[in-house]
């Protein structure tokens, strides 16, 4: 019996630990990521042979203090990620970064982050961020962020930043809980798909008429992330 017990507090905990990782914990110092070389296809990346390791596999010339072109942007935002196909040195480490420059009135529009939770830091400006909870509640979470302020944004939850000043930009920095986080931008994903979801079934989802659905599907969609 007492033999039982333990398998069976072994086995929770093993389910319980998948349950919480983002991602697998690294079982050695580092995996290097060998992007280009391997034919294996696995979840994640084949490690780079440790011999064959240097210190530019976990540097970059990112350029992250410069600010990002904005101009080309019709939503007023540029996400420069640093993830694990930029910076193979992640791979197993279960971290990302990106630096999002915002034009004045500019936004990073509502989106998910599959495999990670965020937490943003304002660096130069003001932003009104917030998250909305799942079904049933989609309970409203948002504030005022100003430079030095932190805001998290919990893992596969729909979020948002939008700089409401008209006449400054702002930038902020990201941190995210997995070498490759991952992006959903809702607006994108629902009318830009390809092939294009039925207008039946959006108009339905949304109680509008068909032809406003068709006139959203027509439009482009753009990705603001790099």
């Amino acid at each position: 019996m007492a033999a039982s017990y333990i398998l069976l507090a072994a086995f929770l905990a093993i389910v319980t630990s998948q349950a919480i990782a983002s991602d697998p914990s690294p079982l050695q110092d580092f995996c290097v990521a060998d992007i280009h070389s391997s034919p294996v296809k696995v979840n994640g990346f084949v490690c780079k042979d440790p011999m064959a390791v240097t210190a530019d596999d976990f540097f970059k010339a990112a350029n992250l203090d410069k600010p990002m072109d904005t101009m080309k942007s019709k939503v007023g935002s540029n996400v420069t990620l640093i993830n694990v196909m930029k910076l193979p040195g992640l791979n197993t480490l279960g971290i990302s970064l990106a630096r999002i420059d915002y034009t004045p009135l500019g936004e990073n529009p509502p989106h998910t982050h599959p495999r990670a939770t965020e937490i943003l830091t304002v660096l130069e400006g003001t932003l009104y961020v917030g998250f909305v909870t799942s079904n049933p509640d989609n309970k409203l979470f948002a504030k005022v962020l100003n430079k030095g302020d932190v805001f998290v944004f919990p893992q596969g939850l729909i979020h948002f930043q939008f700089n409401p000043i008209y006449d400054k930009p702002a930038v902020a920095i990201a941190a995210l809980s997995s070498q490759n986080p991952g992006a959903i931008t809702i607006a994108n994903a629902v009318f830009g798909s390809k092939p294009p979801i039925s207008d039946d079934v959006l108009a339905k989802a949304f109680q509008v008429q068909k032809g406003t659905i068709d006139w959203l599907q027509a439009q482009f969609w753009e990705n603001n992330h790099n």
